[in-house]
């Protein structure tokens, strides 16, 4: 053996030397080809194929690969779980830690895929001593390789990479801060620094909302039906594309004050790990800017409009009555023209029309997976054309508060399952209305310490209370009502009175 391998270093060794004397003494003519050559046959004994991803994609490249990144995401639990020497690190607009193959570790991450196994391994670029860069410093330009068997060239190139890369893209989803976006007055730079400075359209704060499906106080049957209908949305990219529609979904919420319907839209976020963009349409300036609008929100985000009925005039029923009293108003008041002119020119300018293509149009399309949201306390006001399947594509009804709403609430304040009061609430809340919002801030403890049993009985002193007034507004109304018939009655007596005076005058006549 020690022989074979004093033999082995020898012919290496004369190889170098014979490479080294070609490179020096002869022309460029005979070692190119030698060279090619040479290169054929070492892949001939050596199949296996290298692709490099680099952490930038020029080498005078400003901006991070979003391929590198997604890949450093792939690869962080097999990395934690392989790899000996680690490299830590916590991503923008992120909480989770994400741990990377050192640089130039001599490590592999071993991958399989469609049983065919591949490698990982992580680089990084020696520095020059003289070079003068405004980029990165080249020691920084680390990069990915990956290796695999040249058999399993078209497996890798066109399934696996697209595997990697959508992977790591949805992890950096799950684990990234979301954010809840509001659209800003003014999207223009002002003066001083900011002249001529396009600001963005959109501010954002971290989304750290604690609502869920589960504290949601809502009839478990409905709950579930809207739950399974997200999910499905979130996972029907295929379908969509297959029936040629727009990867996107309408829910409106409607019902009185304090039903939860900003609850709801905040356990949808949190479901979906979505972003939310709560759109102001009384800032927005016209149907340019709103479009501009959504173009400039991303994939898996929640666009809200909240009180849509109050936003803007979008009912589609035009006030002609109202119009002529302001033209006659403006006439007589030379002045008051003027101010209501200016004003005009401040109000949005956003139509029923341009708010429909916002929803459905061409421009729906942008930004990919999108759910629309739509609230309003009542429905009945609002334009059928704005509502219509298609559009908004479910219709939910947030209500008083039922029994099965309220167990979800005495679970969630008192941690409560069953109680002897259970019984009374139950007949109570079938006898009156009360909001969860009431519901909930009767249950809520007032003083430290306060028991239980003493949360419920306010509860309960609140129903007894609100089931008194409402059998007295039931009966002032009644009383309302049999007055009003009476009078009714009265008048239509007087009117036929009138009739027979006047027809006995016209008969002497």
């Amino acid at each position: 053996m020690a022989e074979m391998l004093t033999k082995l270093w020898s012919a290496i060794g004369g190889l170098m030397l014979a490479y080294t004397m070609l490179q020096n003494f002869f022309p460029h003519e005979i070692t190119t080809p030698i060279k090619h050559y040479s290169k054929k046959l070492l892949n001939f004994f050596y199949p296996y194929i290298t692709i490099n991803f680099p952490e930038y994609e020029a080498d005078d490249a400003f901006q991070r690969s979003s391929s590198y990144a997604s890949i450093k995401r792939y690869l962080n639990a097999r990395s934690a779980s392989q790899a000996k020497h680690l490299q830590a690190s916590v991503a923008p607009d992120s909480e989770a830690v994400v741990l990377a193959m050192a640089p130039n570790s001599s490590e592999e991450v071993a991958d399989v895929f469609e049983n065919i196994k591949l490698w990982w391994s992580s680089g990084e670029t020696q520095p020059s001593s003289h070079t003068i860069t405004f980029g990165p410093r080249e020691a920084e330009k680390r990069f990915f390789s990956l290796t695999f068997h040249i058999r399993h060239r078209d497996a890798i190139c066109d399934r696996y990479l697209k595997h990697v890369l959508e992977q790591g893209k949805e992890i950096a989803v799950m684990e990234r801060k979301r954010k809840l976006f509001t659209n800003n007055r003014d999207n223009e730079g002002g003066g001083g620094p900011n002249f001529g400075r396009r600001r963005s359209l959109w501010s954002e704060v971290v989304f750290d909302h604690p609502a869920t499906f589960e504290t949601l106080a809502m009839d478990p049957e409905k709950k579930k039906g809207i739950i399974d209908d997200l999910t499905n949305f979130s996972e029907s990219k295929d379908y969509y594309k297959s029936v040629g529609k727009a990867w996107k979904r309408g829910y409106l919420l409607y019902g009185p004050p304090g039903t939860g319907k900003s609850t709801m839209i905040a356990a949808m976020a949190n479901l979906l790990q979505y972003d939310v963009y709560d759109l102001e349409l009384t800032a927005v300036k016209d149907n340019t800017e709103l479009r501009r609008l959504l173009i400039d929100t991303s994939g898996k985000s929640i666009m809200v409009i909240e009180d849509i009925d109050c936003s803007l005039v979008v009912t589609g029923q035009r006030e002609k009555k109202e119009r002529d009293e302001k033209k006659e108003e403006e006439e007589k008041d030379p002045m008051k023209k003027m101010m209501m002119m200016g004003k005009e020119r401040k109000e949005s300018e956003v139509t029923l029309s341009g708010l429909l293509n916002f929803i459905d149009g061409l421009w729906s399309a942008c930004g990919g997976e999108r759910i629309i949201v739509f609230t309003t306390n009542y429905v009945e006001k609002l334009d059928a054309a704005l509502i219509r399947r298609g559009r908004m594509d479910q219709h939910i009804e947030l209500s008083y508060c039922g029994f099965e709403a309220f167990r979800v609430l005495a679970k969630n304040y008192l941690g409560l399952e069953e109680h002897d009061l259970f019984g009374r609430i139950e007949e109570l809340l079938g006898e009156t209305k009360m909001t969860p919002a009431d519901v909930a801030e009767n249950l809520m403890p007032k003083v430290k310490g306060e028991d239980k049993d003493g949360c419920l009985m306010r509860l309960v002193g609140a129903l007894e209370e609100a089931k008194v007034k409402a059998e007295e507004e039931e009966k002032v109304m009644a009383q309302k009502l049999a007055e009003d018939e009476e009078e009714k009655k009265k008048k239509a007596e007087e009117e036929e009175e009138e009739k027979k005076e006047n027809g006995v005058a016209e008969i002497q006549g």
